[in-house]
């Protein structure tokens, strides 16, 4: 008999297991023990997509050279709702505007880290490889097959035991995934390649796209193949280039040139070909009158280039391949309607439907899997303001920035790129423009004096709006603001050939008191205040005694004189 004790652990066990175990038994229920075989394992696609394809092997390769030149950086989380704005705004097109205001979400929920143990593994991810090498890798393979595997490798002993040391990129089209049945539908991972390599699932990252086929074998648990998608169109594209290459290998008779008036000798046959071949024949003889001796006539036959359509079926299977990659056309192919400007946007489009994309995908991934064993608050991500390509507006972000006085001109550094200025605790302030001030919702009356202001600017000026300033027409209402504020007093400022009447005695103590700080300002004034007046009493009582050294030394030099003068009469007498 079970003791009490043994049956509460197993209570607890069983419904840890449980909890997802509808899902799994209608998911994976088929499954059992078992190798869920690789759909990609027959790798004679990838060879003839990337090995033998300049199409397949030239937008692969794009790809990889503008993501390689995205730097990383990791950073401490500080605000989480900010940094899930932040993922969820670059998760969509990044343009310009919308990196602009991300980076100002990004300041707010990161603190970039100089150097950590994160850093130096994602530098230099093993021996081998750097950073740009080894995400060069993991894009390649799932641009190809639509899986990315990273295995990680653990000290089993020492300080660094349970964090990963190398990273490595295996060769997706060689994994296969072992399952576990129900409960564990992927128990580990084979390499099959030189012999049946097992590997445990936790050291294993695997990366996949999308896979809808749901086929009872468990092919789903593997990404679906881009390549496949466009085995059709890349199939088209080798078979138009494998005719071309043929075609002028292999060339037959243009056509065969016959005489009406009976059979020519051999001989007459060959002279009359070398007369064509050199009289007719070659761009110098272009243009130039046939005669010939006898009634002759030609018969066409065979197919060239553009009989056959190769040029144009050859076109359509790279827009199709293009299409399957989200890489424009225009920076693989250079056709007629390719000019400077659009090139330019082909670019941004290439980084912003291709690259970025792929950027998410791996960042978030490897934040999930890899970050946590370095710390918890640990983010990787990519800066994306070094993109070129992205940053071609940035004179239109900056002079819209430049109009932008809610933010600081800190922020507006951040945001277009060009970094904080921490030594300066002015750029942390906000610098409103004389012509705009925020006033309340208060009615306002303009009195007669002041018609020549502007009065419908006056009420657009006047809505009320978050940490709004008070503007009145008259002193009164000013002062009755003031003693709601806690303080007393007015001061005035022109505005469009009028005056305006704000409330407390100075605009410092208004900003002041609609920060809740009125106290600690008139403290801060009285302050320095009392500073001064000591200051000033020093300068006194510095002054004072300079005057009577002055006083001091004239008077004994009266009194040297006049001893002086006085043996000079003596002596004369």
């Amino acid at each position: 008999m079970a003791s009490f004790w043994q049956n509460f652990l197993n209570s607890v066990s069983n419904k840890n297991q449980n909890t997802n175990v509808d899902y799994n038994r209608a998911i994976y229920n088929y499954l059992g023990d078992k190798i869920v075989w690789n759909p990609d394992k027959d790798d004679t696609y990838i060879n003839k997509g990337y090995r033998y394809n300049s199409t397949i092997y030239s937008i692969v390769n794009l790809i990889n050279k503008a993501a390689s030149t995205i730097p990383f950086q990791v950073y401490e989380v500080q605000n989480d709702n900010d940094l899930k704005r932040y993922k969820a705004m670059t998760s969509g097109e990044l343009n310009t505007s919308v990196l602009s205001k991300s980076q100002r979400l990004k300041k707010n929920s990161l603190i970039e880290l100089e150097y950590t143990e994160l850093h130096e593994l994602l530098e230099r991810p093993n021996p081998a490889q750097s950073f740009s090498a080894f995400l060069q890798e993991i894009i390649a393979f799932g641009k190809l097959t639509g899986n990315r595997y990273i295995y990680g490798i653990t000290p089993e002993t020492g300080g660094g035991a349970g964090k990963f040391r190398e990273l490595y990129v295996l060769p997706s089209q060689v994994m296969e995934i072992n399952s576990g049945g129900l409960m564990q539908p992927v128990k580990d991972y084979s390499l099959e390649y030189n012999g049946s390599h097992k590997i445990p699932a936790e050291q294993i990252l695997h990366i996949k796209d999308f896979n809808p086929y749901y086929d009872g074998t468990g092919s789903h648990l593997y990404g679906m193949s881009p390549l496949k998608a466009g085995l059709r169109s890349m199939s088209a594209n080798n078979e138009a280039l494998t005719t071309g290459v043929k075609y002028l290998q292999n060339q037959t008779a243009r056509g065969v040139l016959m005489s009406d008036e009976g059979d020519l000798t051999e001989t007459q046959a060959k002279a009359l070909k070398s007369k064509f071949k050199n009289q007719y024949q070659g761009s110098e003889n272009a243009g130039d009158v046939i005669i010939t001796p006898k009634k002759l006539s030609w018969v066409n036959f065979g197919l060239n280039a553009s009989d056959l359509s190769l040029l144009e079926q050859y076109d359509s299977s790279i827009k199709d391949l293009c299409n399957v990659y989200n890489v424009p056309v225009q920076l693989l192919n250079n056709t007629s309607a390719s000019t400077y400007n659009n090139q330019k946007e082909a670019k941004k489009a290439l980084y912003q439907n291709a690259v970025i994309p792929e950027l998410i995908k791996v960042r978030d991934e490897l934040n999930r899997w890899l970050a946590p064993q370095f710390g918890e608050k640990l983010f990787i991500d990519f800066d994306f303001t070094v993109i070129p390509e992205l940053q071609e507006e940035m004179d239109k972000v900056v002079s819209q920035m430049s109009q932008a006085w809610w933010l600081t001109p800190n922020e507006k550094r951040e945001a277009t790129g060009f970094g904080l200025d921490d030594d300066n605790p002015e750029m942390d302030k906000y610098y409103v423009p004389a012509n705009l001030i925020p006033v309340t919702g208060e009615a306002l009356e303009v009195p007669e004096d002041l018609k020549e202001v502007n009065i419908d600017y006056f009420d657009l000026v006047k809505a009320e709006v978050v940490g709004s300033k008070d503007m009145y027409t008259t002193i009164q209402e000013a002062k009755d603001r003031a003693a709601q504020l806690g303080g007393a007093g007015y001061h005035s400022q022109v505005f469009r050939g009028g005056t305006i009447y704000m409330p407390l005695e100075t605009h410092e103590a208004y900003e002041a008191a609609i920060l809740g700080k009125l106290d600690e300002y008139y403290e801060e004034q009285i302050l320095q205040g009392e500073q001064i007046e000591q200051a000033q009493e020093e300068q006194l009582q510095e002054e004072s005694a300079d005057n009577s050294l002055i006083e001091k030394l004239e008077t004994e030099s009266k009194t040297d004189e006049w001893k002086a003068n006085k043996k000079a009469i003596q002596k004369l007498k």
